[in-house]
């Protein structure tokens, strides 16, 4: 049925989490209809980028900042190799906010 050995690692990014748990719900929906074996989803660290910015447009004044901060949120997904299974996975619509990659891995 499928490539035998093989899996498919799934890795999903993006600013908001809720967004990813649905995605993610939706992969394994899909493997327990298919009847693939599934493992995941893994929550990864979550990377943070701060970014300080001067509050003040002309350098007078005193020194405060603001602080901006962006969080990249990361879930991964391993499932077995099925032909059915990743043209279903492939056909799940995607936010434009969220990245994924699928690579084939024996």
């Amino acid at each position: 049925m499928g490539i035998k050995g093989y899996k498919a690692r799934i890795r999903l990014s993006g600013m908001n989490p809720a967004d990813l748990d649905r995605i993610c719900k939706q992969i394994k929906e899909i493997a327990n209809k298919t009847g693939v074996e599934i493992r995941g989803p893994v929550p990864l660290p979550t990377k943070r980028l701060v970014v300080p910015v001067r509050k003040a447009p002309d350098g007078e004044g005193s020194e405060t900042y603001d602080h901006w901060e962006m969080r990249i949120h990361k879930r991964l997904i391993d499932i077995a190799a099925d032909e059915r299974a990743l043209r279903q996975i492939m056909r799940v619509q995607v936010p434009k906010d969220v990245n994924i990659e699928i690579v084939l891995e024996s």
